[in-house]
Parts: C-alpha cells; structure tokens; sequence
C-alpha cells in the first residue's frame, strides 16, 4: 500500500494539535509534556476498541430497531466508550502533572491526548479506505474529535481548579456529558444516512460549526480565568 494515504490521515491530527499550542502562548507547556499526551492517546485506542466491542456484544441483542440500534452505538459504544477514555488518559495520567497548572492546558493535554487517539483511529480507517477517507475524514471526524476534546479539556482544566472536590466532580461530569452529547449526535446523524438520506451526512457540518464556536468561547473563557489566577 502507498504510504501517501497514511502520511494524510496522520497529518490533520498534527496540525489540530499545532494549532491548539497557538493558544498556550502565555506559558507554553513543555514539548515532551505534550508529546507524552498525544502518545498516551494513541496508546487508548486500544482500551476504546476492546470497551466498545464489550459494549456493543452485551447490549446491542436488545435494541432490535433500527433508530434505538444508532443511538446506542453513536451514544454509548462510540461516543460514552471514546470520550470516557479519553477523560481517564488524562484524568490518570496528566491531571495532577506539575505541568499542568494553567485551565488552558485541560484543553492543550486533553486535545493531544484526543488527537493521539483520532490520528491511529484514521490510520486504520485510511488504510482500507485510500486517499478520499483521508480526505473526508481531515475535515469531519479528525475535528470532530478535536473539539469535543477541547470540551472536555476545558471542563478538566476548571476542575483541576475548583475549590471543592463537589465541584471538580461535577465540572468533570458536565464536560464529559458536553463531550459526549456532541460526538453521540454527530456519529448518530452519519449512522442514520441508510434511512434519512445524504442530507443526514450534510448536517454533521451544523454541528461541528456550533462546536466550534462553542471551543472559541471557552478558549475565551480559559485565558480570562488564567488572567484572573494571576497567571
């Protein structure tokens, strides 16, 4: 196989990750720290593919239609499994790092750690599918994962921070929600295409606009409350 359909579905990832280092201008984490979350990602894939086939195998038998079938896999088996991991790799792992001593570098880790993942994820993808999955997945599922990361970093990065343990929880809790609601609602729409048609596939472009926006103000919102802090 050609190695120029792997070299694309690896480079999206690496921009996403360069451009998220663009906004860690104040204090910018070590290069090593960041490396050492994007591998930590890659690294996931493998928990995600073993969870979510154990997911999928227990509760799949009991959803027989077809519309309660894609909410499960796009809610649970991919987005639940995925995004779950994601929170434990830096939960575990990065969370309590000296490093990590700023909100904005809840987005900065946990957007490498999601990218890390996305980039193996469309490794696999691209080597069955060729150039236009690499294509079509640089500008959809390699954001998607992106900015529900981004989220959720943000909700790490205000809870690693909070005054109470009630509150760090329930900070995590929201953006792990957050996170998933929009990786469930995207994946959903692309499973439901065999029934609703192409136009289900054009509106995963809504809602990866919203998130963005979505990233852009809590982007915002991070760099204020670093300011604040004294940072």
């Amino acid at each position: 196989m050609s190695a120029v359909p792997i070299i694309m579905a690896i480079i999206p990832s690496l921009v996403l990750v360069l451009l998220f280092m663009r906004f860690d201008r104040r204090r910018p984490e070590p290069r090593g720290e960041i490396l050492r979350a994007f591998v930590l990602g890659v690294f996931s894939t493998i928990p995600v593919l073993i969870l979510e086939i154990l997911v999928d195998a227990f509760f799949s038998p009991w959803f027989s239609k077809p519309l309660y079938l894609a909410v499960l896999e796009a809610f649970v088996v991919a987005a639940l499994c995925e995004e779950g991991i994601k929170l434990m790799v830096v939960r575990y792992f990065l969370y309590r790092r000296a490093h990590f001593n700023e909100v904005m570098d809840g987005i900065l880790y946990t957007v490498a750690a999601g990218l890390g993942f996305a980039c193996l994820e469309n490794i696999i993808y691209v080597a069955s599918g060729g150039i236009t999955v690499a294509l079509t997945r640089a500008f959809t599922a390699v954001p998607l994962h992106a900015v529900c990361s981004a989220l959720l970093g943000y909700a790490l990065g205000m809870a690693r921070f909070a005054p109470t343990a009630d509150e760090e929880q329930r900070l995590i809790g929201g953006g792990l929600f957050l996170a998933v609601f929009i990786h469930g609602t995207y994946n959903f729409l692309l499973f439901m295409v065999p029934f609703w048609g192409a136009l289900s596939a054009l509106t995963v472009f809504p809602v990866l606009f919203i998130a963005v926006r979505m990233v852009r103000e809590r982007l915002r919102r991070a760099e204020i409350a670093d300011r604040n802090r004294g940072i």
